[in-house]
């Protein structure tokens, strides 16, 4: 890719919508630092619109067929940034296990790895629907830990109590098991990489000789 390519990309819509949310880190994890009820409250409003756009941006991707190189490497890096970014705030506030933050991190980086490895033979591994069921999966736990406590919330015949913290926790352990069976999924497009790497490299060196 020319680095004009990568400039007009980074332009369109999508990519502008992945790139606000990057954005959105740094208050976020600002207002959680902060921790009283009116910053934790402005942190979830802002998490929500940084995980809506997650949604939105790949919808008009697919939607204006936008869908660019550049756009597949930002918008799982924009979700690692902010699940990593919020999980690591909460960790010192006891709001999330240190073990489920090893996993969920751990994941992360070997698929970040993986990626690497094969953007270097100039192939792009793209999110799968595993990993797309994570991260939703991912960021309604994480909401839920914001929000952190008990709220009444009305139905349409009935008001259930809702316990936030062990409701977001217990998503964060589902996202955790579909973490590994994304992982193994990844782990399969890699192989499938190298196998078409080595397949475009033979038929090189045939049509050479």
């Amino acid at each position: 890719m020319s680095l004009s390519t990568i400039r007009q990309d980074i332009l369109n819509l999508p990519n502008i919508l992945t790139l606000f949310r990057i954005v959105l880190i740094v208050p976020v994890c600002m207002l959680v630092f902060y921790g009283d009820p009116v910053s934790v409250f402005i942190a979830v409003i802002l998490f929500f619109i940084a995980s809506l756009t997650d949604w939105v941006d790949g919808y008009i991707a697919r939607r204006r067929g936008l869908v660019s190189i550049t756009g597949k490497f930002l918008d799982p890096l924009a979700d690692k940034l902010l699940v990593m970014a919020v999980m690591v705030m909460m960790l010192p506030m006891g709001r999330i296990p240190s073990w489920l933050v090893i996993i969920l991190l751990a994941r992360e980086l070997t698929i970040s790895g993986l990626r690497a490895i094969a953007a270097t033979e100039g192939y792009v591994i793209s999110a799968g629907a595993g990993g797309k069921l994570k991260t939703s999966f991912q960021m309604a736990g994480l909401l839920g830990l914001l929000i952190h406590y008990t709220y009444e919330v009305n139905f349409i015949f009935t008001t259930v109590k809702v316990n936030f913290h062990w409701l977001g926790l217990w998503l964060l352990i589902v996202s955790a098991i579909l973490s590994v069976t994304s992982a193994y999924e990844y782990f399969q497009g890699f192989l499938s990489t190298i196998e078409a790497f080595q397949d475009d490299l033979n038929k090189s060196k045939a049509e050479e000789s």
